[in-house]
């Protein structure tokens, strides 16, 4: 009987641990500067590929029925509230990271190569964004 309990409470703890490190999830983006919350972003995962959306905009200055101005595709005047911000990315063969895909700064309209690595126990997302040989990376914050 304690064998199979505690089979069950192992299996248990690392399905949990595997289920946190994934990208798929809510959550949270700051300002590189300021370190304000800028938004909730709900990443999905639907046939092995990612895909992201604004889900709760946590800027103070943003308008309910703020647009994508800045956009230049098929995103340009949608709501930024479910705004499709990331496009693709796939599991790498034996590593913890989803590479391959593309990520949308709705405050430029410019979309970027992205890869998307779990951190810090799946608490935490390194998400990269690539232009050319140049890139930047920004850590986000699981919510839930």
């Amino acid at each position: 009987m304690k064998a199979t309990l505690a089979a069950v409470l192992f299996t248990v703890t690392a399905v949990s641990a595997m289920a946190q490190s994934t990208p798929v999830g809510l959550w949270r983006n700051a300002d590189d500067k300021t370190g304000e919350v800028k938004a909730e972003i709900r990443i999905a995962e639907t046939n092995g590929a990612l895909s992201g959306r604004i889900e709760k905009s946590l800027k103070k200055d943003t308008k309910p029925d703020a647009t994508c101005d800045e956009c230049s595709d098929d995103r340009k005047g949608k709501p930024i509230t479910g705004l499709e911000i990331i496009r693709g990315g796939k599991k790498a063969e034996g590593k913890d990271v989803w590479e391959g895909g593309k990520i949308l700064d709705p405050e430029n309209g410019k979309e970027y190569r992205a890869s998307f690595t779990p951190i810090d126990g799946g608490k935490k997302l390194e998400v990269r964004g690539y232009l050319g040989p140049f890139w930047r990376t920004q850590t986000w914050t699981r919510a839930q």
